[in-house]
């Protein structure tokens, strides 16, 4: 049952599931990739039932967003142990 939701939330535009979906498939195939949605469903669904607490998707952009920022984390680290040190200021954009 979980698989067949997973098949469902994957056909979802702007989803969570369906990013995740996508960036697992790439790694270990389609049918792995679904059952490791299919197991983000189980723990959602633990935590909205442990907690009464409403579902909130994190929206598709969350994992590049996230993915940004650990890599802007880790090369901060790299310069400091290379003895260096950083400041980071956004670029301005045109307009």
């Amino acid at each position: 049952m979980l698989i067949e939701c997973a098949w469902s939330a994957i056909r979802q535009k702007d989803h969570y599931l369906r990013a995740k979906y996508y960036s697992l498939v790439k790694r270990m195939g389609k049918k792995k990739a679904l059952a490791a949605v299919a197991h983000k469903i189980l723990i959602a669904c633990y935590h909205v039932l442990k907690h009464k607490v409403p579902y909130k998707d994190l929206g598709a952009d969350y994992l590049r967003q996230n993915k940004e920022e650990q890599l802007v984390n880790h090369y901060l680290k790299k310069l400091g142990k290379m003895g260096y040190q950083a400041q980071l200021k956004p670029i301005q954009e045109a307009g």
